[in-house]
């Protein structure tokens, strides 16, 4: 599988990089989709590089876009195949971004949309150095029985539209007692009125769930 790669934006301020966001977009989008998340979330990051990647498969539901994952095949061995094979892509990016920036093995934060939150729940629970932060919007935790494999224990926030049309709601609810039950740090909003998307709620939330994560973390 090829290297992954994407836009970049930041940091704000002058000087070098303190911390690094990987954003993972959804299904049939790239990394365009969100590197426009950077500049609102800068404002409480403003020493924070930010990397949005491009999932590592062209989406074989239409003749653009890229997919962290088939889901032509739903079946949760198939789905589970599947996240843990994009894992191994996006652990290789992560590594490779926090050496460019010659940053800590742990000086990072997970966010991702839709497919690509699938996707950073999955990695950022098996991840030797855990991230600061997992942040989910608008997705689901994959295989939740095989929780018992995860070695880190990050702080989630799940964000999820209590009308979202693509991906129920109950996906991040049932993500959520599951988390609890294996001990993670969880924090929920779940927005009403809101599709599948991304609101201003939402953005603040982040925000400042990444602020406080970096914060307490000491950077």
């Amino acid at each position: 599988m090829p290297d992954l790669d994407g836009p970049r934006w930041g940091p704000r301020l002058p000087g070098p990089p303190r911390q690094l966001v990987v954003l993972c977009h959804g299904v049939g989008a790239d990394g365009h989709d969100l590197i426009d998340l950077a500049p609102t979330w800068a404002a409480a990051l403003p020493h924070a590089a930010f990397a949005a990647p491009d999932a590592p498969e062209r989406y074989d539901g239409a003749p653009v876009g890229r997919q962290w994952f088939s889901i032509a095949d739903r079946t949760p061995a198939r789905l589970l195949a599947g996240v843990a094979n994009a894992a191994s892509a996006l652990n290789r990016f992560i590594d490779a971004e926090l050496a460019r920036l010659a940053l800590p093995a742990d000086a990072y934060a997970l966010m991702g949309f839709s497919q690509g939150a699938m996707t950073v729940l999955y990695t950022g629970l098996r991840r030797a150095a855990p991230p600061r932060a997992v942040l989910a919007f608008s997705g689901a935790l994959i295989a939740p029985e095989r929780l018992v494999e995860a070695i880190a224990r990050p702080p989630v926030l799940l964000v999820h539209g209590e009308a979202d049309e693509v991906v129920p709601v109950e996906r991040s609810r049932l993500a959520e007692r599951a988390l609890r039950d294996a001990g993670i740090e969880v924090e929920a909003l779940y927005c009403p009125g809101l599709g599948h998307g991304i609101d201003e709620a939402g953005l603040s939330v982040g925000a400042l769930f990444l602020q406080r994560a970096f914060a307490e973390a000491g950077g």
